[in-house]
């Protein structure tokens, strides 16, 4: 497995997304910032997280960014991470954001992840400018003190790096396959 590190390319994807579209890295190439998040359905991690990546998604849309979540995980021995149970969640929840299947664990191996939530963020020219967590208190929202996401992108739409480049991302494990 590959492990991206800070200022490697992003690698390429297509994937379905559960609004019926297939969705590209190039897709993307006029945001000045892509968020890419492993996540799943399962993970209790990622649901303790959902409301937040609507509302960072929500923030900064009118500046360009964009956030997509990519779903790896073994949906034989998780099928509550199939696609179709994708779908229904991300309806239920109202996801303002596209969620991708990963159903070949490609992506996942390509980005290096293991987690689920687990952060790459890409800056206009598709390097890696930050990886890890969204923020520091996946318990409660209230009790948030660092903001890693918001405060890497705030960083990369003002042209610069993120005070931090790396968090030690926490949650679940990516199911791998086999």
């Amino acid at each position: 497995m590959n492990t991206l590190h800070t200022g490697d390319q992003a690698p390429g994807f297509r994937l379905p997304g559960v609004d019926g579209r297939t969705h590209s890295l190039e897709a993307f190439t006029g945001k000045p910032v892509l968020v890419v998040v492993f996540s799943c359905n399962h993970c209790p991690y990622v649901q303790a997280y959902e409301d937040r990546m609507i509302s960072i998604q929500r923030d900064y849309q009118p500046r360009g960014v964009q956030l997509i979540a990519i779903n790896s995980n073994d949906d034989v021995n998780y099928p509550e991470d199939s696609f179709n149970a994708m779908v229904e969640r991300a309806k239920a929840k109202g996801f303002n954001f596209p969620y991708l299947r990963d159903a070949n664990q490609e992506v996942a191996k390509a980005y290096g992840a293991t987690h689920t939530p687990q952060l790459f963020v890409f800056d206009h020219g598709r390097k890696l400018r930050y990886t890890g967590k969204i923020d520091d208190n996946w318990q409660n929202p209230g009790a948030v003190k660092r903001q890693y996401l918001r405060e890497a992108v705030d960083a990369l739409l003002q042209g610069a790096a993120p005070a931090e480049a790396e968090t030690h991302a926490i949650g679940c494990t990516i199911k791998w396959a086999g």
